[in-house]
């Protein structure tokens, strides 16, 4: 399998300091007519110069309801690509081609289709955090939001591969009540909650709600009051009558979340890691300065080999006809 990962651009001149980036910004937006996306674990800076803010697929949705002749996705790499699969015509590009994922990372596409192999009867459902490459072996790409609706709609006779991580497929095993063959992928991010962590943090605000991303391990999720993806987990702090929320995923999402609810009191789970926050490293490598740069050079551009795109779209347009 040709991998779809572009190779990395040269290194570039460092930015004016004495720059306004967000005017500059927002000058190259319109003069590129570009759309400028990002993801919840953004910087907040770059949330609030967005476009549109939402999780990887719902902004790839977003992008195509736009005239935009250029995307601007500050995420990481799947999530570019996702959106040029979606938006073919569009040019995609990317503050820093280095901001991958360590979920989908930890599914090679060579490994995967041989793995694959001792599963020729089941049906291969995958998560949207995966790369081009992985969804074009899949029959089939699913949300953390609707995973569960993707996993009961194959029939109960057919055997089910479930890709790439582990904690959300054995999340949906709990919620459709059928065994899958999972993919041992986890993310960095989400692995780093544990429940003797979230045991103490309770303790200590006992009237608060703690939420989780089903991305946590599965003893985190047995104590979390809430389960919901990244837009799931903001709409229940939107609407609930709570007025305290521990939060159990990466720490970006708080920007929206207490723009939603500024009466809220937020706290962001404790991670055991060295500097005890749930911070993705390759989400934070995308800055106002190179978001400055990409607009400007369009560049680094994302890009997926037709073959590929054609195979990645099949089990998306199978998604869409499900939900």
């Amino acid at each position: 399998m040709t991998s779809a990962f572009p190779s990395p651009v040269q290194e570039r001149e460092p930015v004016d300091p004495t720059l306004d980036l967000e005017v500059e910004i927002q000058r190259l937006k319109e003069e590129r007519k570009a759309v400028i996306l990002a993801h919840y674990y953004q910087d907040s800076e770059i949330q609030d110069l967005a476009d549109f803010v939402g999780d990887s697929f719902g902004l790839s949705r977003q992008a195509e309801k736009t005239d935009a002749e250029v995307i601007a996705f500050c995420g990481v790499h799947f999530m570019a690509e996702t959106a040029k699969i979606l938006n073919p015509g569009k040019k995609v590009v990317v503050p820093d081609l280095d901001a991958g994922c360590s979920l989908a990372d930890r599914c090679p596409p060579e490994a995967f289709a041989k793995w694959l192999e001792q599963y020729p009867d089941h049906v291969v459902v995958s998560y949207i955090n995966t790369s081009a490459a992985i969804k074009a072996l899949s029959d089939i790409v699913c949300t953390s939001s609707n995973a569960a609706n993707v996993v009961a709609s194959i029939p109960a006779d057919k055997p089910v591969v479930f890709a790439p991580d582990r904690h959300l497929g054995r999340w949906v095993e709990r919620q459709v009540g059928r065994k899958m063959v999972l993919w041992p992928g986890f993310c960095v991010v989400h692995e780093q909650f544990t429940a003797r962590r979230m045991l103490a943090i309770k303790r200590d605000h006992p009237d608060a709600d703690l939420i989780a991303h089903p991305e946590c391990e599965q003893a985190v999720l047995d104590l979390a009051d809430f389960i919901g993806s990244t837009a799931q987990l903001i709409q229940h702090v939107r609407t609930s009558p709570k007025t305290k929320f521990i939060v159990a995923t990466e720490m970006g999402i708080l920007h929206q979340m207490q723009k939603a609810r500024p009466d809220a009191e937020l706290i962001g789970a404790p991670a055991d890691s060295g500097c005890q926050c749930a911070v993705c490293p390759y989400m934070r490598l995308n800055t106002m300065e190179k978001l400055y740069l990409c607009l400007r050079d369009l560049a680094p551009e994302v890009t997926v080999p037709e073959e590929i795109a054609k195979r990645a779209l099949l089990p998306v347009e199978r998604m869409l006809a499900i939900a």
